[in-house]
């Protein structure tokens, strides 16, 4: 057998630097709960109803989420909203520091 050292393009030597692949399925799911909310409102005629709701569920999921993250691109400043606004604090404070960019609904 060789013995030869892991090659520094090993997918193991940068291990420490990829990102958490759970951080990734985390998100989904704030991404599906946002979905799901706003799909109760679909018929409904009321785009602003079906924001709120997808708002409320993203911004109570994303709480639990294991980062320190701050929303950078944020609901906010263009619909006025009060929850998921630029400079806002999300994630339960542990884990990666992270950037967020959120519109639980694209076009709203």
């Amino acid at each position: 057998m060789l013995n030869s050292p892991v090659p520094t393009s090993s997918p193991l030597a940068v291990a420490a630097e990829a990102p958490d692949r759970n951080l990734a399925l985390e998100l989904v799911r704030v991404t599906e709960a946002a979905a799901m909310a706003a799909g109760r409102w679909v018929g409904r005629g009321d785009k602003n109803g079906a924001d709120g709701a997808a708002v409320r569920a993203m911004r109570t999921l994303v709480h639990t989420v294991s980062m320190n993250g701050v929303v950078v691109i944020g609901e906010g400043e263009k619909d006025e909203a009060p929850m998921l606004f630029n400079g806002e604090r999300i994630g339960d404070g542990t884990g990666a520091e992270v950037d967020i960019a959120v519109d639980p609904i694209d076009g709203t």
